[in-house]
């Protein structure tokens, strides 16, 4: 590889979404490695309620790398997608005789990266 070829990665960060990354690694593992079209159809017909946030992220990644880079949208696939765990809102729930538990409310960081694809050096 000559000097300064490397592909430019472009990423946009949604933070504090109010979902379990959990359910969330299962939207992404699906989109990972895909094309940008492939991807926009997967997340249009995917039955999970993680698609509208995943889908918002991926298009602000392709709008960052259109007006920041001149990248095309038709050539970008995503190269890295992942969500790491945000920080836990904690709510209490009463329970029988003055009890009471403890219910985890889980956020996450949703990173989605695009980058140009491989097939277009010729």
């Amino acid at each position: 590889m000559a000097v300064g070829t490397t592909p430019v990665q472009v990423k946009a960060i949604a933070r504090y979404i109010r979902m379990s990354p959990h359910k969330v690694r299962r939207v992404l593992d699906q989109i990972r490695g895909v094309s940008y079209r492939e991807a926009l159809i997967m997340l249009e017909f995917m039955p999970y309620r993680a698609c509208d946030p995943v889908l918002k992220v991926l298009r602000s990644a392709v709008a960052n790398a259109e007006n920041n880079n001149g990248l095309e949208p038709a050539d970008l696939v995503v190269s890295e997608a992942y969500a790491d765990a945000g920080p836990v809102l904690r709510r209490f729930r009463p329970r029988a005789q003055g009890r009471a538990f403890q219910i985890r409310k889980p956020t996450c960081h949703i990173t989605i990266a695009v980058a140009p694809s491989e097939s277009e050096n010729g």
